[in-house]
Parts: C-alpha cells; structure tokens; sequence
C-alpha cells in the first residue's frame, strides 16, 4: 500500500516536472529564419518532422492494435493461432513499396534543396536581382577573418553585411578544417585549408546575428564566434567608408601575428591579406603551419576569462 501511495506521488509530480523543463525552451533560432536560405531551410526541417510524426502514428496505431487485439486472454483457443505460415505477397509488396514511397517523399524536396543552396537566393517577387557581395571568410586557431576585395578592407571577429543582397562566402581555413555558421541566415559549411567552398546567404532583415565555427577543432572552438552586423545597403557603405579612411593597412608582418594559434579581439584593416596569400590555394595552404608548427603540439591553458562565450547563442 505504501509502494503504490509512493508512486502516485511521482506520477503526480511528473506533469510539473515537464512544465518545468519545457519553460527553459525558447525559440530556437534555426526555427525563427531571417533570410531566404535560412527560410528554405526551416520549411524542409519541418516538412520532415511532420512527415516522420505521421509515420510514428502510424506505426505506434499498429502496434497498439497488434498487442490488443493478439494480446492472450480468456477464451482464446488453438483456431486463433496459426504460426506456420508462408508466403504473402500481398503483405510483402506493401512493406516494400511504403518504405519507397516515404523514401522518394523525403529525397525529392531536400535534394531540391540542396540544389538551390548553391546558388544565389531568388530575389522576391517584382524585386530586381542584385550581385552577390563576396566575402571571404579565412578560419584560423581560434579566430576568423572577413575579407571584402571589392571593398578592400578587412575585419577580425565580425562582419557587417547590407540586407535584402546576396552574400557569396568564399570559405577557407588557414589551420584545422572549421565551419562557418550563422545559423538565424542558413547552415553550415566547412572551411578547409587549400580549398574554396562557397556558402549563400542573406539576411531580410537588419539586426546583429550570432556567427560560429560548428567543427570542433580544439581548445579555443568554444571562443572562435562572431557577430553579423545586417544593416541598409546606405549604413553598409557607409560602415565601408569608415573603415576604409579611419582604420591601417593589414602589413603581412600584423597577419602573421594575428594568425598565431590563439585568440584575438574584434579588428579592422583597410586592406586585405589576400594581397600577399590566399589559404585556399595549394600554395597558401601551410601557410600558418610552417611559421607555427612548433605551437600546434602545446597546449595553451585558456582560462575562463579568455574564452567568452556568447550568451544569446542557441
């Protein structure tokens, strides 16, 4: 008796227990898009979640069915059992033919997908389609560098970006394989030393968006972040301007320094290290390495106070 008043006390702490839990949730940002990729994106994640829930009806109405209805009870003698049985082709041609169905249902939209992620967002109806803005974004241990060439100027630990533009991401890295995330504007996408890839995104709306590397890659990953600045096409050349008189040239002396495995605060260059190497080229990929080779065996003992984190981060 005192086992059973036990457990009806726990059962009835349970819905509390879930109340509690589920109000530590927010909205999570892959889930609240603000741009065209990120919205793309969104509406396949949740294509396939209510795809997969039906599924799971599904299969869970079977089973309760089968475990009712086959469940051993009184009255139920030998006329209802038949184990020996061989052969449905009935049966057989329905569980081949269901798993093709939700197969091809799943594959035709994601690779449709996948397929317009490589290009440059659509613009939206009546609006008139806009270069792209090219942006290169260099990883390096644990730090991240945007490189504007049309602009000729350069930023350390965050990006400024105009709305309603495409923005073509030339992505590499300068050390270990890293991945470029912005998630509020789209997914993921590696950076590797001695190759380009090439990530679209685009923001519709203005406002400042966590950015991060995705691929952990060692004791600063949790550090190596960084902010999106979305703004106007008129505050984005503006911001240009600004930083094209006010901040120094990037000599090839300060790179090399900036690229030491380590961290580093927010910076700005009114010139670009791709004047002297270019890390997503056989010829720049150990670049970095051969200065620091001796550095990538140690350990650099991060403390609390040098790896912030970004709180808002989902």
């Amino acid at each position: 008796m005192k086992a059973k008043h036990l457990r009806s006390r726990w059962l009835g702490l349970l819905p509390l227990s879930l109340v509690l839990f589920l109000s530590g949730c927010g909205q999570m940002t892959v889930l609240n898009p603000k741009g065209p990729v990120a919205e793309s994106q969104k509406d396949l994640i949740v294509y396939s979640l209510w795809f997969m829930l039906g599924i799971v009806v599904v299969v869970f109405a079977l089973f309760a069915y089968m475990v009712i209805k086959y469940r051993d009870r009184p009255g139920r003698g030998d006329k209802d059992y038949a184990p020996n049985l061989h052969g449905n082709t009935a049966i057989e041609v329905v569980w081949t033919v269901i798993p093709i169905i939700i197969v091809t249902l799943l594959s035709i939209p994601t690779v449709t997908t996948l397929f317009d992620l490589e290009k440059p967002p659509e613009p939206a109806a009546g609006e008139e389609a806009k270069e792209p803005l090219v942006v290169y974004a260099t990883a390096a241990d644990w730090k991240w560098f945007f490189s504007y060439p049309e602009q000729d100027i350069e930023t350390v630990n965050y990006l400024h970006i105009p709305t309603d533009r495409p923005i073509e991401f030339r992505l590499t890295s300068a050390d270990s394989m890293s991945a470029l995330w912005i998630p509020a504007l789209g997914g993921q996408k590696y950076n590797m030393a001695g190759m380009m890839t090439k990530l679209y995104l685009q923001a519709d709306e203005e406002g400042v968006y966590d950015g991060r590397n995705s691929n952990f890659n060692g004791e600063g990953f949790a550090a190596q972040t960084f902010k999106v600045h979305a703004e106007s096409e008129e505050n984005f050349n503006s911001w240009v301007s600004d930083i094209q008189n006010e901040s120094p040239e990037l000599t090839q002396d300060q790179y090399n320094d900036l690229v030491k495995p380590g961290l580093t605060d927010k910076s700005s260059y009114s010139s670009t290290h791709l004047e002297f190497v270019d890390h997503g080229t056989h010829e720049g990929a150990s670049y970095v390495v051969d200065r620091y080779f001796d550095l990538y065996g140690e350990k650099l003992h991060l403390g609390n106070d040098e790896v912030e984190t970004q709180e808002t981060f989902d």
